[in-house]
């Protein structure tokens, strides 16, 4: 398939998507989002696809939000509009989240606002060691989306979130790393590497299990003890009936290295 705004490929059971819009810091206009939902949707159906990797083009992640967009839709009918594209955007993070494989983002470079909020909504981060970050969305006057409120306090706490989010403070790959936003960080040159490694890597796990460890996970924060340990009694059930347990105690039994199938 042909996207205009982003380029996909596919490398054995590993799935790569780019953003493609380097002329403008690939800026997250409601077209890419719209395609970045069609290639999750796309991912969801594909039992033979076991990672996916998320980078960009050019020298940036995402700046953001397209506010080229935005500068169309002011006036007194911005909320109306606004609201239709916020329905785009937030679809997309749902698709991500809901996603039953692991998404590792590898981060090149700028990663502010919207595209701050995208990275989160991976699983794990990679970022180079020029990449930024920033809550940016303040210096337009406006609140963070794309589940930055949501994802943020979970990874830096309650009140970190609130200073990050409150001054836009420019974040470089290290600080990032010592907050818990990315989970490693290398050279520019070695990011390609770095990500495919560790996308192989998690090719080889049981990939239904690690759909229901994102279900858990993001359940964690607003259940109750008793409600989170009845979905991960769920869960559990719904994980002994499947090939890779069967295989996963076969290959401990045998005292060798399991070879899981991804259901």
């Amino acid at each position: 398939m042909s996207y205009k705004t982003l380029l996909f490929e596919v490398n054995e059971n590993i799935a790569k998507v780019v953003l493609n819009r380097p002329e403008a810091m690939n800026a997250l206009s409601t077209d890419l989002a719209m395609e970045l939902i069609e290639v999750f949707q796309d991912l969801a159906t594909k039992d033979s696809i076991r990672a996916v990797i998320l980078t960009a083009t050019g020298r940036a992640f995402s700046a953001g939000g397209d506010v080229k967009q935005m500068s169309t839709v002011l006036g007194e009918d911005a909320p109306a509009k606004f609201r239709l594209a916020l329905d785009i955007y937030h679809k997309l993070i749902l698709l991500m989240r809901q996603l039953p494989k692991p998404i590792i983002a590898a981060i090149n470079g700028v990663a502010a606002g919207a595209g701050f909020n995208l990275a989160l909504a991976c699983d794990v981060r990679i970022a180079a060691d020029v990449a930024k970050f920033s809550q940016a969305f303040v210096r337009i006057g406006l609140i963070p989306d794309f589940g930055g409120t949501f994802f943020l306090p979970r990874i830096v706490g309650l009140s970190k979130a609130m200073e990050l989010m409150m001054t836009g403070e420019l974040l470089d790959a290290e600080k990032a790393h010592q907050l818990g936003i990315v989970n490693l960080v290398v050279k520019g040159d070695e990011l390609e590497a770095t990500a495919e490694f560790f996308a192989k890597q998690a090719a080889e796990l049981p990939t239904a299990a690690i759909g229901r460890l994102k279900k858990l996970l993001d359940s964690s924060f607003t259940s109750s003890l008793s409600e989170q340990l009845e979905l991960e009694a769920e869960m559990q059930m719904q994980s002994s009936a499947t090939a890779d347990f069967a295989e996963g105690v076969k290959a401990f039994v045998e005292k060798r290295q399991p070879k899981f199938q991804g259901k």
